[in-house]
């Protein structure tokens, strides 16, 4: 792969209660590991950093599918869930549900496009195979 941009960050002090910061800045965060998981919750966590990325990016992948497509989307938006849990083997899995939201579209539509956009979205094309992926197509 020819890699067209590179993002860059650094993790310090003591992993999931730690910090994180970005190469340029942008992004400098205090992390702490959730309640649910015995921690204080105090910060942003890995599995928040993750949602907040595939939402984004799946995001671009269906616009940039309609636009190839010529449909309008008008209001859309993608929301992404992210779990953690044991996977059973002695180490931690994650899942992910991806809620697709678009208004103008009847559900065929939206799904098809919703189906289009995780083919090219990278994040969906490094996950699969590897984590469970489940994409939800709402008009709500």
């Amino acid at each position: 792969m020819e890699a067209l941009y590179t993002a860059e960050a650094l993790a310090t002090g003591a992993g999931r209660n730690g910090h994180v910061r970005t190469a340029d800045g942008r992004l400098d965060l205090d992390l702490a590991t959730p309640v649910a998981l015995g921690g204080s919750g105090d910060g942003a966590n890995p599995e928040q950093l993750f949602a907040s990325g595939y939402a984004a990016c799946f995001h671009s992948a269906w616009q940039s599918v309609a636009r190839a497509q010529k449909v309008e989307l008008g209001d859309s938006s993608v929301g992404a869930s992210v779990s953690i849990g044991q996977n059973g083997e002695g180490g931690f899995g994650l899942a992910v549900t991806l809620e697709v939201v678009i208004p103008a579209l009847e559900h065929e539509a939206a799904q098809a496009l919703a189906d289009a956009a995780h083919l090219v979205c990278p994040y969906s094309n490094a996950t699969r195979g590897n984590i469970e992926v489940t994409i939800l197509v709402s008009d709500d």
